[in-house]
């Protein structure tokens, strides 16, 4: 079973890179562009894993633990068999 984690950073946290890139493509000339916010994305192979629902436990609790900040970032996982 697999399961894809996307870390961004939460709403509240400014985000510089983000906030770089909208300016460049505001610059390229994508001025319909909004904003942008920046992220990561991780793919974990669970093996063989009894549950979707057990899967989703452990990649969140990996996500919580390992790939994101609580403090700063939120996370959001997918599971697929």
């Amino acid at each position: 079973m697999k399961a894809r984690v996307y870390v961004t950073l939460k709403k509240s946290v400014f985000d510089p890179q983000g906030h770089t890139i909208h300016d460049a493509l505001h610059g390229m000339g994508y001025a319909s562009v909004a904003g942008v916010r920046q992220g990561k994305f991780f793919e974990l192979d669970l093996g063989q894993v009894d549950s979707a629902e057990l899967a989703r436990k452990t990649a969140e609790e990996i996500a919580h633990r390992v790939l994101a900040n609580p403090v700063i970032e939120a996370y959001r996982v997918e599971i697929e068999s």
